[in-house]
């Protein structure tokens, strides 16, 4: 170990998670929270399919992949990125309340891109909550965009963990 070592930012070492293809998973370590008590009526009246949302007390947290799947979309925002499962299934994962007009100023992607397979708790996007939460509400949501074709249920609200299966 150099001289150095000690000073040198430690980066977040993720373990992979152990997910059927089937599972729909907790981005991160949160709390999963009622979509309907969110501030953006969009998201809380379920306007774009079945949701769920997380927050998060963390400074910085490192948003992962809902299920195993392809990127169908990554917006270079970071804001926002799309799944779809193997089953047909599309999981949009928005971050924040009207975080687009950031213009990615507190995202980081993490080398994800459109078309890329992703497995349930592959890291996607970095997200600064203490920077952003200055200015934007910042709940995570986590929509099915297709649920009549692809009916969801999930959990109840309560802690998780990074991987912890929130469908039923």
């Amino acid at each position: 170990m150099g001289l150095f070592d000690a000073f040198k930012k430690k980066e977040e070492v993720l373990e992979p998670v152990n997910a059927s293809d089937n599972d729909i998973v907790a981005l991160a370590d949160g709390k999963l929270i009622d979509v309907t008590t969110v501030s953006d009526p969009m998201f809380a009246e379920k306007m774009m399919g079945e949701s769920i949302a997380f927050t998060y007390d963390k400074d910085k947290v490192t948003i992962c992949s809902p299920a195993n799947g392809t990127l169908g979309v990554v917006f270079p925002t970071g804001h926002a990125f799309g799944v779809t499962m193997k089953d047909g299934t599309e999981l949009l994962v928005h971050i924040g309340i009207d975080t687009v007009n950031s213009k990615g100023d507190g995202f980081k992607v993490l080398g994800k891109k459109q078309g890329d397979n992703v497995k349930a708790g592959d890291p996607v996007v970095e997200v600064d909550i203490k920077k952003l939460s200055k200015k934007y509400d910042m709940p995570v949501m986590l929509i099915v965009t297709n649920t009549d074709e692809h009916p969801v249920t999930f959990i109840e609200p309560c802690t998780v963990t990074r991987g912890q299966k929130v469908n039923q």
